[in-house]
């Protein structure tokens, strides 16, 4: 390979350049271009289908992106919580979009993006209606995209009500990861979730509806289970309606199969216009949502690092590039080149080896800490898994909890972007500040004295003293110094 460049050698700060001239030049970053071992607890096959996919490994999300095409605008339910009328482009919601596609816009999309944006690893149908009641759309994307772009990762997301009709074909277009959103197994509960649904030509309402759609949700996952399609279920947390049947739920759905469990809260800005925003029905805290999540981490897979993307979504989790790709801004013409995507799947592998090293030795420090608490973590970061970005410029801080046992990914927290043209409102930081609820310490890049002493009076602690390091050296640096009084002597 041509231009050949060893990462080992370069410090962190510069290594975004070294990738970035890797790709222009489509050669690898490293003579020997290696890749990150699978979990001791995880089938390799299953590891395989989940190691860069960034919605099913959470790994994965800090080097591989996800594009959604909104092909599939027809639905057959209607949800308190939706409302797929109001669009706005900074938002990220479900359901959302800018523009609705037909397949063959939709294909020309996908290439103009796969050429453009290497961390593309997966395609997914979310939307903006429903993608299995919308088959005949969805499945024509699929096709065109598979000849097309064949190792590119399909997946689609459903209310489960239309799936039980079409599992038999997903299987056969090697649709290995499928989305059940699934708030609910009491229809008397669910009845407060769903006004209505449309099933076999008709109108339900009320339980009987509700009871109709969780029969349907069981036997579609039971049939993608048995057909060993990776099947995540998300929920919304919805307090006062579901908040704590969603313990029932995740017991029921890991019984039948479900891989992974993603609860999500409830969005209920009353400008969207939902029935849910429009009658004041509040969404989770983050503490509160992190209360649920660890109550049913003993034993369950959880995805705690959903962005709730829109369905027009295009890039990293976190970020949305899709403004980028409107149809008028493309050519008509485009061919597929797999070169930078090929050249930067080779520099994750050296990538990720590295990081899954310096992750070991992080937790290996931990681990001599002696009856030290365990802290929430916030973390400005561009991505890559770094402590990489600016406090005043984060629109969201991933959280981590450290402790002797280790450091683990816990959720975000998003945010007003504090620092505007050089600027900073003291009405954002509150907002900021609050967002923040819980958290013990930021690392960030770089952060101004006054923010510093804003989070200090708030009690929490800040630290730019680690910028450009991996994320979880840099939690464990300051962990070992906050708590150095208590290191093994052994140690």
């Amino acid at each position: 390979m041509a231009n050949l460049i060893s990462l080992d050698s370069i410090k962190p700060v510069a290594r975004a350049e070294a990738m970035r001239e890797a790709l222009e030049s489509g050669g690898c970053s490293s003579s020997s271009c290696g890749s990150s071992d699978g979990p001791t607890d995880m089938d390799p096959a299953v590891w395989a289908k989940v190691k860069d996919h960034p919605c099913y490994s959470e790994e994965a999300h800090h080097y591989f992106a996800r594009m959604h095409v909104a092909v599939a605008p027809a639905c057959n339910i209607q949800c308190n919580y939706c409302n797929r009328k109001y669009d706005c482009a900074n938002e990220s919601r479900p359901g959302v979009v800018s523009e609705k596609l037909t397949p063959e816009q939709a294909m020309r999309k996908v290439i103009a993006v796969a050429n453009e944006v290497p961390q593309l690893s997966v395609l997914g149908i979310a939307g903006p209606g429903d993608a299995c009641y919308d088959w005949r759309k969805t499945k024509a994307t699929f096709d065109q995209i598979s000849q097309q772009i064949p190792d590119i990762k399909l997946c689609l997301s459903t209310n489960g009500l239309a799936l039980p009709d079409h599992v038999d074909e997903i299987a056969r277009m090697n649709i290995d990861h499928v989305t059940i959103t699934i708030n609910m197994v009491d229809p008397e509960i669910g009845a407060k979730i769903y006004p209505w649904i449309f099933h076999n030509h008709r109108r339900y309402e009320g339980v009987e509806a509700s009871q109709i759609l969780h029969e349907r949700q069981m036997l579609g996952l039971e049939m993608l289970a048995a057909r060993n399609i990776l099947v995540k279920v998300n929920s919304v947390m919805i307090p006062g309606v579901n908040d704590q049947h969603l313990l029932e739920v995740n017991r029921v759905v890991k019984a039948k199969g479900a891989f992974l469990h993603n609860i999500m809260p409830l969005i209920s800005d009353p400008a969207h216009g939902t029935q849910y925003g429009l009658t004041g029905q509040r969404g989770p805290r983050a503490m509160e949502l992190k209360a649920l999540q660890d109550q049913l981490a003993d034993g369950t897979k959880l995805m705690r690092h959903c962005r709730q993307c829109r369905a027009d979504a295009v890039g990293l989790l976190g970020e949305d590039r899709g403004q980028e790709f409107n149809l008028d801004l493309l050519p008509e013409e485009v061919a597929y080149d797999p070169s930078k995507r090929d050249a930067y799947r080779e520099i994750v592998a050296v990538e990720r080896g590295e990081h899954q090293a310096h992750k070991k030795g992080a937790e290996a420090g931990l681990a001599a800490v002696e009856a030290a608490p365990a802290v929430l973590v916030a973390i400005a970061t561009k991505g890559g898994g770094r402590i990489n970005q600016h406090f005043g410029h984060a629109s969201e801080f991933q959280v981590f909890e450290a402790s002797p046992e280790g450091i683990s990914f816990v959720g975000h927290r998003k945010v007003d972007q504090y620092c505007q043209g050089g600027w900073g409102e003291d009405a954002t930081l509150d907002g900021v500040i609050a967002a923040l609820e819980g958290i013990d310490v930021v690392l960030c890049a770089k952060i101004g004295d006054c923010p510093k002493d804003s989070l200090a009076a708030a009690g929490i602690e800040v630290s730019d003293a680690w910028p450009h390091e991996w994320i979880e050296s840099g939690i464990a640096a300051w962990y070992l110094a906050t708590h150095r009084a208590e290191v093994r002597l052994s140690a």
